[in-house]
């Protein structure tokens, strides 16, 4: 039997705080920060699927603590899961905003290059026969069009979209409509999320990497 190799595409900045909302709402989301992506979605794999890998697209943040956070959830994920989990990194930049109040100019932290890095990888892992299903995690509009690219000049592949926990696209959702497909809703899979949460130490080897007090219930 010839297995279908599945990569997800995780939109990191779109999957974050889309858990960050969630856990503003509703009660206990605020340890899925401290989750292992791999299993999270090695979880949605159906018969005759075997997972590729996860990739997961983020940007160091600025903030010394901030940063400090997104490496042990990186760093864990990385030696719990090894090479099925791989890293792409875009940057921050500080953007100046005009404050409508006192009108002077505010630097404010802004990622980029997250969604060309996503689209750039989907469109190659199609043409270099690297994978066969696409499994997009993001709800932002702008990938689109390398869904699209990939459903017209990859006809052979299959797209899926999954949307982060309180997060939406219309327009992705339209164009799966149009294929005869629909996002999953990641909101509504909450057990698989419980099934996924890593110990707060994990450990290997010499290595342990431990949940950021701030990510504690």
């Amino acid at each position: 039997m010839v297995h279908k190799r599945v990569t997800f595409y995780v939109d990191g900045f779109n999957f974050y705080f889309g858990l960050k909302r969630t856990r503003k709402s509703v009660c206990g989301w605020k340890r899925y920060y401290w989750i292992d992506i791999v299993k999270l979605f090695e979880g949605f794999l159906g018969e005759g699927q075997v997972l590729e890998r996860v990739i997961y697209f983020t940007a160091s943040p600025l903030s010394p603590a901030k940063n400090s956070r997104q490496s042990a959830f990186l760093n864990a994920n990385k030696l719990i899961n090894g090479d099925r989990f791989e890293i792409v990194r875009g940057k921050y930049y500080d953007k100046q905003f005009i404050c409508p109040y006192c009108k002077a100019s505010v630097p404010k932290p802004e990622e980029k290059r997250t969604d060309v890095n996503i689209s750039i990888r989907m469109i190659g892992d199609c043409m270099l026969e690297k994978t066969d299903v696409v499994a997009l995690v993001s709800a932002d509009s702008d990938l689109v069009p390398p869904i699209e690219f990939i459903q017209k000049h990859c006809p052979q592949k299959t797209v899926k979209v999954y949307f982060p926990p309180s997060n939406y696209s219309n327009d992705l959702k339209d164009n799966l409509l149009h294929h005869r497909s629909k996002p999953v809703l990641l909101i509504k899979n909450q057990r698989r999320f419980d099934l996924s949460v890593m110990p707060d130490a994990v450990t290997k080897g010499t290595k342990t990497y431990t949940i950021p007090e701030k990510w504690k219930e």
